[in-house]
């Protein structure tokens, strides 16, 4: 018997370890399909059958206990074989498979039909099988549905098969964005300490946060399986976390964010004025080691709006102070824009405080 692949290197054989099937236990959506098939032909077996090098695996086994066979005993084979639907009425009475020893003794099988699993590019991998102990034929209803059954096994293989590859491809991405970020914020960590001018230091320490920021949120949407939706409260814990490089010993930073899952452009906009919030006050609000707070609040406010609180309890805006009209205002009044929320001031009573209410995004 000759098979339309036994090398390790041959097409077919490349094609179905590609979707990864050969020695997986039983799954009830392929389970469903042969039980059908067995019902639709009136048999008693039901297989769904890969063909591998040397054997025959079965990915569901209906009415027998077998879980594969070597390939001498393999009539899937045979159906690779055939251009269409292959039929054997007698097995006892054909060559192909008379000498098989599945097809001999009490329990022999007698019947066997088997419409073939092709994948995309043209590859016969397997079979949608059914077999009988006594010889029969099915009717063309029956083979019919037999194909259209098989089709089905191959599209929900297809599927899986696309949506693994999709998942490499994420990781790949994943893991050559992860470098490249860290890559940057170690250069840029690098050039900040061998700056001698503070100015300079500092906005590159600014750059190498806003850096971290993003790689924060990137590792974020990696982790989470919400579709693309990050849970706020822990983002900005680890944002707050990377300031930790950064922060004056003299102040804390305390965060009380409220349960809310933003998709990720609002994540990364509230992340974005934390950043900038803290860091201006780091510079300008504690000046000559005073101590105080950064506290960043968050908490749902009516329904579909959410309320972000900035506040630090140091000095305050004083006579000459550019803070209003520095890049780190503008940042944040950019980013409340591009939240489509309503931004606040409220320096009555000392330090800064910022509110922002924004329509959460469903």
């Amino acid at each position: 018997m000759t098979i339309p692949s036994t090398g390790a290197h041959d097409p077919r054989l490349r094609a179905l370890a590609s979707f990864d099937i050969l020695d997986t236990g039983p799954e009830k959506d392929f389970d469903d399909v042969a039980e059908l098939a067995a019902a639709i032909c009136e048999a008693p077996v039901a297989l769904i059958s890969f063909v591998a090098a040397d054997r025959q695996v079965f990915k569901s086994a209906i009415g027998t206990d077998l879980r594969g066979t070597p390939l001498e005993q393999s009539i899937c084979a045979h159906a690779l074989l055939h251009d269409d639907l292959l039929e054997v009425p007698d097995t006892q009475a054909d060559p192909r498979t008379r000498g098989n020893r599945l097809c001999q003794g009490e329990a022999a099988m007698r019947f066997y039909a088997g419409a073939q699993l092709t994948s995309s590019e043209g590859h016969r991998l397997g079979t949608l099988c059914v077999l009988d102990h006594r010889p029969r034929r099915l009717s063309d209803l029956q083979k019919h549905a037999l194909k259209v059954l098989a089709e089905q096994v191959m599209k929900q293989l297809e599927l899986r098969r696309a949506l693994n590859q999709a998942e490499v491809l994420r990781r790949e991405v994943d893991h050559r964005v992860k470098n490249s970020l860290q890559s940057v914020a170690a250069l840029t960590r690098l050039q900040a300490l061998a700056s001698e001018n503070p100015e300079v230091r500092a906005a590159l320490q600014a750059a190498v946060q806003r850096v971290q920021t993003v790689a924060a949120l990137h590792e974020q949407l990696y982790r989470t399986d919400a579709g693309g939706r990050i849970d706020l409260a822990r983002y900005l814990e680890i944002v707050a976390g990377s300031m930790e490089g950064v922060r004056p010993a003299h102040v804390t930073l305390a965060t009380d964010i409220a349960p809310v899952t933003l998709d990720s452009r609002q994540a990364a906009a509230v992340a974005v004025m934390l950043n900038e919030f803290a860091q201006n006050s780091f510079r300008h609000a504690f000046p000559e080691g005073r101590s105080g707070t950064v506290t960043i609040l968050g908490r749902t406010a009516e329904e579909g709006q959410y309320r972000l609180t900035l506040m630090d309890d140091g000095i305050g805006f004083v006579p000459g102070d550019t803070r209003p009209g520095g890049l780190g205002l503008r940042v944040i009044e950019a980013s409340a824009q591009q939240l489509d929320g309503t931004l606040l001031h409220d320096d009555a009573d000392g330090g800064v405080r910022l509110e922002l209410v924004f329509p959460v995004q469903a």
